[in-house]
C-alpha cells in the first residue's frame, strides 16, 4: 500500500487545485498569477481557469486583477474543522503510544482557575505507582509539572497574584512555598520547554511535561509522565516533547 504522503489525486485537476491552495497558503498577502503559475509549473491560462473556479466557489478571493488570496470559504471551512477538534481524542492515540514506550502512567491535564484537572490516563497496574490521581482529579498548579507550564505561559504579574491568592501552600518537603523559588523554576521552564515535578505534589512521585498548543499558539494541555520517583529516565523527555508536538499538531498548531 502506498504511503499516504506519496498518494496523488487520481484526478489531474484535484491535484493542481491542491497545488494552487498551497501556494496561495504559503503567503499572507495576495500574489500574482505569474508568481503562482511559476511555483507550481502550470501553464498562466491553466492557473487562471482553476483560479477563477475557485473564486466562483469563494474559497479564493481576487482583490484585484491577476493577484489572489485564499478565501473565505477555507475561513468557515476551518471553523467547522476546529469547532470538532477535542484535545481529549487527539492525545488518546499519542498516550497510549507514550505509554507503551515508558510502561508508566501518562496524564492529559487542563487548567481549571488555579489548579489542573486530570482529563485522561493511561496506565497499566504493573506500572509500580502506589497513588494514581483519577481522571477528574485536581491539583494546584505550582506543585505539578503541567501546572507550571501554564504559570510559565502567565506573564510575571498574574503569577504574583495567583502566589497571593493560594499562599503557595505545599504538599510535601519538596514544594515551592516560596515566590522566588517557584520564579526562578519557571524562568527555566520557559528555557527550556518542559517542566518537572520533584515529588512536589506526592513524595515517591515524580513527573515530566510537555505543553499541548492549539492552532492559535495557545497552551490548551499537558501532557505528562508519572513514574516513582527512582525510575523517571531523562531519555524519556525527547519522547515526551515528540508525542505532544504530534497531538498539538493535530489541534492545528504550527510552531
Amino acid at each position: 500500500m502506498k504511503n499516504k504522503e506519496a498518494q496523488t489525486p487520481a484526478i489531474q485537476v484535484l491535484e493542481r487545485t491542491f497545488a494552487l491552495l498551497d501556494v496561495l497558503a504559503s503567503h499572507q498577502d495576495p500574489v500574482s498569477l505569474k508568481e503562482i503559475a511559476e511555483t507550481t509549473g502550470l501553464h498562466p491560462s491553466t492557473a487562471h481557469r482553476i483560479l477563477n473556479d475557485l473564486a466562483i466557489g469563494r474559497f479564493v478571493d481576487r482583490p484585484e486583477a491577476g493577484s489572489y488570496r485564499l478565501g473565505m470559504r477555507m475561513l468557515e471551512l476551518g471553523n467547522l474543522v476546529k469547532a470538532r477538534l477535542d484535545v481529549r481524542d487527539a492525545a488518546l492515540g499519542p498516550m497510549r503510544e507514550l505509554h507503551k514506550f515508558t510502561h508508566q502512567p501518562v496524564n492529559l491535564s487542563v487548567r481549571q482557575g488555579d489548579e489542573i484537572v486530570y482529563i485522561e490516563r493511561t496506565y497499566s497496574e504493573r506500572s509500580g505507582m502506589q497513588v494514581v490521581r483519577a481522571v477528574g482529579g485536581r491539583a494546584p498548579l505550582h506543585l505539578t509539572s503541567v501546572g507550571k507550564l501554564f504559570l510559565a505561559s502567565d506573564d510575571p504579574t498574574r503569577v504574583r497574584a495567583y502566589a497571593t491568592r493560594t499562599g503557595l501552600a505545599g504538599h510535601t518537603r519538596n514544594s515551592l512555598t516560596e515566590i522566588g523559588a517557584l520564579e526562578r523554576e519557571l524562568a527555566i521552564i520557559r528555557q527550556r520547554g518542559l517542566s518537572r515535578d520533584d515529588e512536589e505534589l506526592e513524595l515517591g512521585v515524580r513527573c515530566m511535561a510537555a505543553g499541548i498548543y492549539d492552532d492559535q499558539a495557545k497552551l490548551v494541555a499537558g501532557l505528562s509522565i508519572s513514574a516513582p520517583a527512582d525510575r523517571l529516565e531523562e531519555s524519556w523527555l525527547a519522547r515526551l516533547k515528540e508525542t505532544a508536538a504530534q497531538i498539538s499538531a493535530s489541534l492545528g498548531y504550527r510552531g
